[in-house]
This record gives structure tokens, C-alpha cells and sequence, in this order.
């Protein structure tokens, strides 16, 4: 009888326990604004108006390429943030950024870091590999 009431406990134990995603254990992905949608394309000027993020795992590895919905929005920064946040990049990269830009990506934990060349350097460097 302790058996089955050991067992119930432990499954309900399982049951109710918070899901833990890999955005909450790993170092989150990093975004690249880049020119291109591959890993071979260059680093944007700027991360608001560039045409693709990039985003690649904690190992270099460029995992999805998405066109940036709001590269003609009138303020396309802090919606860019909102959008790379919201897919779990605690890191930006871009050519550079500005200091409205750099306030709003500190409050949503996410790092920018400044590089010229291509969107796999770039990550490498993000990564310190």
C-alpha cells in the first residue's frame, strides 16, 4: 500500500513541477542583424533596420533565419528588441547600436555586442569562442 501511495505522490510531484525550457538553463541563443539570411552573410549596421536575424546556439550553430518584420517600422529598434527577446537571445549583434537602443535591450537582458564582418564570426566572438 506505502508502494502505490509513493508512487501517486512522486507522479503528481512530476505532474506539478514548472516546465523548465532550454531558454531557462542554457546561456539563451544570440541574434545576429545581418544583411543576408546565412551564416556567410555580413553583420547590419544596425540591428532595427536589418533584413534578417540570425539566430545561432550556445555552440556557433545558426539554428533559424528570419526576416525582420519591423526593418521598415518608423522606430525599428525597440520593436527589433521586443522580437529578438521574445525568441530567447540574451545577445544582439550589430555593427553598433545607440544609446536609446542599448537602454531597451538592457531591460529586456539582452547584450549588445558590436562587430564588422561575418554573422558566424560574429556569434563566435558573441559566444567568446
Amino acid at each position: 500500500m506505502w508502494k502505490l501511495i509513493v508512487s501517486a505522490l512522486a507522479v503528481l510531484v512530476v505532474l506539478g513541477a514548472p516546465a523548465v525550457s532550454a531558454q531557462q538553463t542554457g546561456p539563451g541563443l544570440v541574434a545576429v542583424a545581418a544583411n543576408g539570411n546565412t551564416a556567410s552573410s555580413t553583420v547590419s549596421a544596425q540591428a532595427g533596420r536589418s533584413l534578417f536575424f540570425l539566430f545561432f546556439d550556445s555552440k556557433g550553430t545558426l539554428v533559424e533565419s528570419v526576416a525582420n518584420p519591423n526593418k521598415d517600422s518608423a522606430n525599428a529598434g525597440i520593436p527589433s528588441v521586443d522580437f529578438v527577446a521574445s525568441k530567447g537571445a540574451k545577445v544582439l549583434v550589430a555593427e553598433g547600436f545607440g544609446g536609446r537602443i542599448v537602454e531597451v535591450m538592457k531591460d529586456k537582458g539582452v547584450r549588445p555586442v558590436e562587430f564588422k564582418g561575418s554573422a558566424k564570426d560574429a556569434a563566435k566572438k558573441a559566444l567568446g569562442q
